[in-house]
Order: structure tokens, then sequence, then C-alpha cells
């Protein structure tokens, strides 16, 4: 029997809902209880699961948007954490009001609060080219997401994982920006790749120039970079450390399904092999690390270059306590 259609009324108040659980459970003080009856109201009604969902986004999407003036500066000093939770509490129940009130929705455009397009996108077994709102176009690689918000003054897309290709439609008023791990890269019109797997990410320009900042929070524009260069940092990093001579075409390969290894140390070649698997490979010790491997592999069957690896190369293949593949060294006979 088909469920009845719940009323209006009926899903504001699930909308609702999922908001006040929202916040309540980003607060430091949320008890065990109240969790214990958040997954209660989960598990109650699957509708309960896909709006808490679109409330976490909503909660994600807020990290980036203008902020109102600081509590200091109106003579009220609050830690930066606190300024940002309430400053996300605010965002979620606005966006609470938003879904019932046009008129609102519209002044928060105007003011650069509010996006007037929001979309997730992803790729899982297969590459796809998605086109964004904004007439950009995007690559994704195998087991990769990304979500685009078109702001009044900007449009941000924040890459959730894996691997795309970006050709921004040009608009130097209305500037692109690409979340990824800690980091940031802006641009107006071009073309580059980001890479990313666990906090690493890699941005490799092939037209145009952008700025890359390895924290978004930190002051300033970042790096630029020109055609056929790449940036590349890791969470923690002050800066992004620069690679002029950057291979692009080997950096862009997945485009055609390839990963290519250029004699790499093992310890470099990890990150790249581990973006397709499901379990990740680590290594024994950092002398296993050392080892170098090059070669073209097929992106889709990756598991045939981890299954090959004691052939090529002095190592073997073993488990851990915790189930994952783990290489070592072959000991001299």
């Amino acid at each position: 029997m088909s469920q009845a259609r719940l009323t209006e009324a009926q899903n504001d108040a699930i909308t609702e809902a999922a908001a006040q659980w929202c916040m309540r459970l980003h607060e430091p003080d949320c008890t065990r209880q109240e969790r214990e009856a958040f997954a209660v109201w989960l598990n109650a009604n699957p509708l309960h699961a896909l709006e808490y969902e679109a409330m976490l986004e909503i909660w994600g999407v807020s990290e980036h948007l203008a902020r109102p003036a600081p509590a200091a500066a109106r003579g009220v000093a609050l830690p930066s954490a606190t300024r940002r939770r309430t400053w996300q509490r605010f965002a979620v129940a606005a966006a609470v009001t938003l879904l019932a009130l046009p008129v609102a929705a519209y002044s928060g455009w105007q003011l650069g609060w509010v996006p007037n397009a929001h979309e997730r996108y992803s790729a899982d077994a297969s590459a796809r080219t998605v086109t964004l709102p904004d007439g950009s176009q995007v690559e994704l690689n195998l087991g990769s997401q990304l979500t685009f918000s078109n702001y009044k003054d900007q449009r941000r897309v924040t890459l959730g994982k894996g691997e795309a290709f970006f050709k921004v439609s040009h608009d130097a008023s209305h500037p692109f920006l690409v979340q990824a791990a800690e980091g940031q890269v802006r641009v107006t019109g071009t073309q580059f790749n980001v890479w990313m797997y666990e906090d690493q990410v890699r941005v490799t320009l092939l037209e145009g120039s952008v700025l890359v900042t390895s924290n978004k929070r930190l002051s300033g524009d970042g790096l630029r970079l020109e055609p056929g260069m790449q940036a590349r940092y890791k969470a923690g990093d002050y800066a992004a450390q620069i690679n002029p001579t950057a291979a692009v075409s080997s950096e862009l390969a997945w485009r055609n399904g390839k990963l290519v290894l250029d004699n790499l140390a093992l310890a470099d070649a990890l990150p790249l092999i581990n973006r397709y698997l499901d379990s990740p490979l680590s290594l024994a010790d950092s002398a296993t690390g050392k080892l170098r491997i090059g070669g073209v592999f097929n992106t889709r069957k990756i598991d045939r270059l981890v299954s090959s690896l004691p052939k090529v190369l002095p190592v073997y293949l073993s488990r851990n306590a915790e189930g994952r593949t783990v290489l070592g060294t072959r000991p001299a006979l």
C-alpha cells in the first residue's frame, strides 16, 4: 500500500524538525540522550533522513556565505568558533524560512546570503560531463562528487571527493571558486583540473590563470598559476607548493580513462592508485615507499594493477589487523 501524501503543514513540520536537529547536533553540549532521540526521529520516516541530509548541505554551504558584521564590531566579543556556529544556525533557520517566503528569498539573494541555484553532481562507476547552471562545463572522474551554488557576487563549487576538470564560463564580475579540502581555487574563466584524495589536493592549470590558497581562512589572494603549472597542498599547509614543470598530459590522462605513473616512488603513487580503490593500500615501511613504479593503467581496472605489483616489483601483499592490504618489501635471497 502506498504511503498517504503528506499535507503542506506536515512537510513544513518535518523541515523545521530537521533544521532544529541539525542545529542542536552541531552544538558542543548536545547530550547522548538527545543524540539517541535524534536517531529515533531519523529512523521513524524515510522523509526525515532525506530532509536532514538537505539541512546538512545547507549547513555546509553556510560555511561559505558572506557573514554579517561580527559581534565585536557591535561591542560584544565572541570566540571565532561561537561566531561561526551562530552564523550557521542563522543560515539554517533562514533557509527554512525561505522555503516558504519567495520575497525573503529574493532579499537573501540581493544581499548575497542565499544562492538562486544549488545543485549536486556525482560520478560513480563511470566518468560524466555536466553543465552547471552558469554554463560552465565539468568533467567528473570516477567516484567524484561536487556541489554548485550560485550567489549574486560569486559562483561556488565544493569538491566533496575525487577529481574534476573545469571549463569555466568567463565572468570577471562573478568569480568562480572551487573549495577542495581546506583550500580554494579562484578563477573568472579558464580550464583547470582539481584532484583530491583525503586531505591532499592538486590543481593543474591548462588555460588561463587561477589563484590557489591552501587555507581559505588565510588573508590574501593566494598563489597565481600560469598554464602548465601545478599547485599542491594538504591540510595544515600554510601555502601551496608550486611545480612549474607539471606533466599536464599525464595529470589529465584520466579523461581518457588512463592513470599514468611516470617512474614515481610508491609513496607518491599510492594516493593516485588509492583514489580508485574501495579498500586503499598502505605501506609496511618507508623503504617500500621508496621503490619506484611506472606505466599506463586503465582507471576502471586498477585492481589488476594491485594484483600485478608483486610481479613487477620486489614486494608482497598482506593484510593487517584492520583488514587493509599492505605492501611490504620482499627480503633479499
